[in-house]
Formats: structure tokens, sequence, C-alpha cells
């Protein structure tokens, strides 16, 4: 016993060393939550001539991200900013500060430490002639401050490494002005205090002060007509940049303070904050043909930097009880584009010729528009979204319901199954292996697949039940198709004990066992009997109950593949559905189980890896892209509802 407390006592002194060396020396852990989660993700990179890495720091809707320098590549700056946009993801600089002491500019420095908190990078390192630390924080969508401390005296050198050759350096009053021939403009502004001296391709900056504080703005601008304001905002930034910070810090605690449980374990409370830092990095403010803010799928992987329908609805419902303001945006977004038909569109970018009209995605709409009621109380926003949901859930029955029985089936615009498919949201699913397009009657742009798909028609159940509810909200009568209380028994295949889509030609069922099957229960139109006969299926652990649970296939399916995309791998969503599914039906203790096999399961969750795609159904392995928004908002789904 005496050994055991031993080690305890050692370990829990070398745990307190670890953390403590992390934090800032003028931070106070007590009265700043951030600092409970040190390292939340490890985004270390220093770039060379690559414009890429495996994820950015960038906060409060920003086109720009940074990175922590590595310490075998060490630069004593903070590396970036790069830029974030589809068509202009580069490094505008390696670091566009570092810094060093005046007249000792060939001095080595050595790392100490790097963390990324939630909303805050810092970094410390020391020479010979002194120690060094450095923290950023986003004030805006456009500006992010640098804060510099020495704990030695001396005048300090501040200069970028490496710009982009292509980019020209010019001054003004306090200012560095980096312009790149894309239009996109770095603006560094210093305090009055700091002799600036530039070339075409560099600059200099000595802070005379006697302080061992100084500030730095780093702003990103997408059009010169941006700058002369912006530098002025600076300007009044570093008259008070504690003011700025403070917000700062206010923001991110209010964040934290709507998500962070009291009874649940530190693990578990890591894993939603790592979720809100995903979603908040990949936040981004409008742009271009983006005329509202939103959330991208995930800002590491290039072809993602838009947004999404059906993730932007899941987005919007998870953010809907810490960030209620950006989540209507996020909502908003979508429905700026949509048809005069009522179709949503696919996807959308800042160049509106790469929008995505072939398709649409999953309606999840009024769910999100729920989720924001829920918390907010909002009868305003209802309102405003009430006329164009109703248009979207009418589109479904005018545009994709072949033989008008009720009963809607995915398609496209342009008859191709490619589409159809993603506008399932399953771009590869088993379903629809056998699947043919048919023309619909009416219109030169609706198709249909030769299916009708359990999920789609469930999911209109909910969407219906919910405008119904809005409209009693509102005062007014609900005027549209209503199929609710067929979808459950339609689509269930007593047989089986299952849900399956269901073939045109002569009403078979696809007997292809899949994640689809997982929303009757979500939605809360299955029966309690057919859950009941469904739970042989579900529990099985060579089919539904594997080592992460709930696959997007069997387990046991020829076709099944651990990293297929839709044919085997676990997609967040979807397991969230289907332990929300069994928790509406009372498998309370089954569905916190299943919970702690995701959280203790899937590999990093609970350390500095980014939140994934998908991962691997039998190891938890991660696979696609990282930083993925949709998997953090269910994992926030996952932790909310967690032994309740």
């Amino acid at each position: 016993m005496k050994h055991d407390l031993r080690k305890f006592f050692i370990g829990y002194v070398l745990l307190t060393v670890l953390v403590t060396s992390c934090i800032p020396a003028d931070k106070d852990i007590s009265t700043d939550n951030r600092y409970q989660f040190e390292n939340i993700l490890d985004i270390s990179y220093t770039p060379d001539s690559l414009t890429s890495c495996h994820g950015w720091f960038t906060d409060a809707g920003a086109w720009m991200g940074f990175t922590l320098p590595e310490k075998g590549k060490w630069v004593n700056g903070f590396c970036g900013p790069f830029s974030l946009d589809i068509n202009r993801r580069q490094w505008i600089a390696q670091s566009a500060v570092t810094v060093s002491y005046h007249g000792t500019e060939q001095s080595a420095f050595t790392p100490d430490s790097t963390c990324y908190f939630p909303g805050e990078l810092y970094l410390s390192a020391h020479s010979k002639d002194g120690s060094i630390s450095q923290r950023l924080n986003f004030l805006n969508a456009s500006t992010a401050l640098l804060h510099i401390h020495s704990d030695a005296k001396r005048e300090l050198m501040l200069t970028a490494s490496r710009w982009d050759k292509d980019v020209k350096v010019s001054t003004e009053q306090n200012t560095v002005i980096a312009r790149h021939p894309s239009g996109e403009i770095v603006a560094l502004t210093f305090t009055p205090d700091v002799a600036l001296n530039t070339t075409e391709h560099n600059y200099s900056a000595v802070y005379k002060g006697n302080d061992t504080d100084t500030y730095v703005t780093i702003s990103f601008y997408t059009e010169e007509t941006e700058l002369a304001a912006g530098m002025q905002k600076a300007q009044l930034i570093l008259s008070n940049p504690q003011r700025e910070l403070q917000e700062n810090q206010a923001r991110w605690n209010d964040y934290l303070a709507h998500i962070l449980r009291t009874d649940m374990k530190p693990e578990y409370d890591r894993i939603a904050v790592k979720a809100i830092v995903t979603l908040v990095s990949n936040w981004r403010t409008r742009r271009g043909g983006l005329l509202h803010e939103g959330i991208v799928p995930s800002h590491a992987a290039a072809y993602f930097v838009g947004f999404w329908a059906w993730d932007s609805w899941r987005f919007s419902a998870a953010l809907a009880k810490f960030a209620p303001e950006l989540a209507k945006d996020n909502i908003r977004a979508m429905f700026d584009y949509q048809q005069p038909d009522g179709m949503v569109i696919d996807c959308i970018y800042t160049d509106p010729s790469e929008n995505n009209l072939r398709d649409s995605k999953p309606p999840l709409a009024s769910w999100a528009v729920n989720e924001i009621f829920t918390h907010t109380n909002d009868t305003a926003f209802v309102s405003e979204m009430y006329p164009q949901l109703l248009a979207y859930y009418k589109w479904w029955f005018t545009k994709r319901d072949h033989n008008h029985n009720g009963m809607c089936e995915y398609g496209s615009t342009d008859g191709t199954l490619e589409a159809a498919a993603w506008e399932s949201g399953m771009d590869n699913a088993i379903r629809f292996d056998q699947t043919k397009m048919l023309k619909n009657k009416g219109s030169d742009h609706a198709w249909s697949m030769d299916q009708e798909s359990v999920d789609l028609n469930a999911y209109l159940a909910l969407e219906c039940e919910l405008l119904k509810k809005f409209a009693t909200i509102l005062g007014i009568a609900f005027d549209a198709p209503d199929y609710s209380h067929q979808v459950a028994d339609y689509f269930f295949d007593h047989t089986k004990g299952f849900f399956f889509d269901r073939r045109l030609k002569d009403g078979s069922f696809i007997q292809e066992p899949g994640c689809e099957a997982y929303i009757p229960l979500w939605t809360g139109i299955a029966t309690k009997e057919q859950v009941k006969a469904m739970l042989p299926l579900l529990t099985d652990t060579t089919k539904f109950s594997t080592y992460i649970p709930f696959p997007t296939i069997a387990a046991d399916n020829p076709k099944y593949n651990p990293r297929g995309y839709w044919r085997g791998p676990i997609w967040l969503d979807q397991t969230y559905f289907a332990i929300r599914g069994l928790r509406n039906y009372g498998y309370n203790q089954m569905a916190d189980e299943y919970t702690r096999q995701v959280f203790d399961r899937l590999q990093g969750l609970q350390g500095d890896a980014p939140i994934h795609e998908n991962y691997d159904t039998h190891t938890g392995a991660r696979l696609k892209a990282p930083h993925f928004s949709w998997s953090s908002s269910h994992l926030l789904m996952l932790y909310d509802d967690y032994d309740k």
C-alpha cells in the first residue's frame, strides 16, 4: 500500500509539473477554464515550401490560421499566417513575426514549451540573453493579437521568417503591410515605441520600450478596401490590449461553461472541449459567395472549405447550446441559395460558380432550428425560417416522390446516380449498388432513384412533426403533406426484424442491413415492438455491436470494408443516431455503455490527436479528414446525453 501511494505521489507531481510548465506565468488556472485543457490538439508544423499541413489554430471566423513551430525545426514565433480559402491555400509567411534580442539576432533560441489551449497558442524559448514567451489570441475574424513577454529588459528585435516569394512589403506609420498577388493582405501593427525599417521583401522592428511586455496585431484582409479601417481598429486594440484579451477569455469561458458538466470524468470533459475547439476552428465569416457566417466541415482538407447542407444542420444543432447566433447564421447561409422551387442545394463556396446544384442533402433543417429554439426560445428566428423550411419540406414531395405515394426517394437534378447518392449523404452505400434513375413527371430537372429510402422518410417525418410545432407556436395552420404516421410500418421488414429501403418496381425490401435503419429510432417513429425486434441485430457483436459500435453496414456483410467510406467504417453521426435511438426507447444503460466504448476506444480522442471524419470499426483508427466538424458535433451530443 505504501509503495502504491509513493508511486501515485510521484506520478501526480510529474503530471503537475508537465501541466503547469505549459501555462503562461501570468495566468491563473482557477479563473480561466481554458488552462485546464492544455495541448488540446497537436498542430506543430514548421512550413517549408509546402502549401498544407494537418491543421491550424484559427478562431472567431477568421480565414487565416497559424501553427506552433516544431521543436526540431524551431523558429521563435508562431508559424503563419496561412490562407484558408479553397482557391488560395498558401502560407503567406513561414512566420510573420519572430522575436529575438536586438543586437544578438544570431543567438540560438532553445524551445522550452509549446501549447494549444482552447482559443490560445503559447510558446516559450530561451537564449543566453534571456527567455521570451509569446501567446496568440484571435480578437475577431480579421485580427489576432500577439503578446510578447521577456524576462530581460533588453531591446527586442521583431522580423518575419520567409515571406512567400511573391509578397511585397511596405510600411505605413507603425504598420507593416505585406501584399500578396492574390489580393490578400497581412498587416502587422506595432506599438508607437517600435522603430520600423523595411526592404521590399521584409521588415525589422526594434522595440525600445522599458516594459517587459509588448503587443503586435496580425490582421488578414481579402481586399484593399478593408485595410484603412483595419489599421485604425488595430491602433485602438493596441491602446488597450488587456480589454481585448479579457473579451477573448470571456467568450471562451462562456463556450466551456455552456457545455461542460460537473458530473463527468475529466477525460470526457476533454473530448467535449476538443469538439468545441474543432467547431470553432472551422468557423468562417462572410466572404464572397458565403453571405452569412458558418462552419466548414474541415479546415485541414481543401475540398471541405465550403458549407454543406446536412453538415450545416448538424453543426447548428451542436452550436445551439454554446454559440446560438453562429448556429442561426449557419442555417441562413444555406437558405441564401434556396431555389425558387424550395430546393436547398448541396453545398456553397466563396466562389458561387463552384456551388453544387445537382442534388440536395437529407432534410434535417427543422431539427436544427428546433435545437436553437430549445436553447434560446427565439420565436422570431422560428418565424423567419418557417416559410423557407416549409418550402424545402414540400419540395421533397413535389420533386422526389416518383409514384406519388407519399414516400420519397433520393435523386438529382441532372439524372445521374452519382449526384443522387450524394443527396443521400452516403456516397457509396451498398444499398445503392443496383439502383437506377427514373425521370419524374412535371419537371426537366427532377430525377429519383428507383427505391424509397427509410432514412429520408424518417427524417421527413421528424421535419413534419417539428413544422407542425412551429406552426402552433406562430399561430398559423400547417399546410403541407403529412405521411409521418405511415413511415415506420412501411419500411419495417417483419421477416428480418429490421428497417430497409424498398424497391419501387415491386415494393420488395433491399435486405442489406445498414445504418439507415437507425434513423426511425432516432426520430422516434419506430414502435417499441419494432425496436425490440431489432435488438438481436443491433447487439450482435458480429454485426452492429462492434468494437466501435454501429458501423455503416453490418460487419458480417461480404461487402463490408472497415475503411470503405460508407461501406463499413464508423461515422459518428450514425453512431450517435443509434445510441440516441436506443435511449429514446428506455435502453439507457445500453446507450451509456456504447457511449463509453466510443469515448474510450477512438484512437487519440482523449489525447492531442484531431477528431476525424470517420474511424475503423475494429480498431478505432482515425480515417479521412482530420479536424472534422460533424464528428465533433455528435461527440458533443453524446457527451450531453451520457448518464441521463
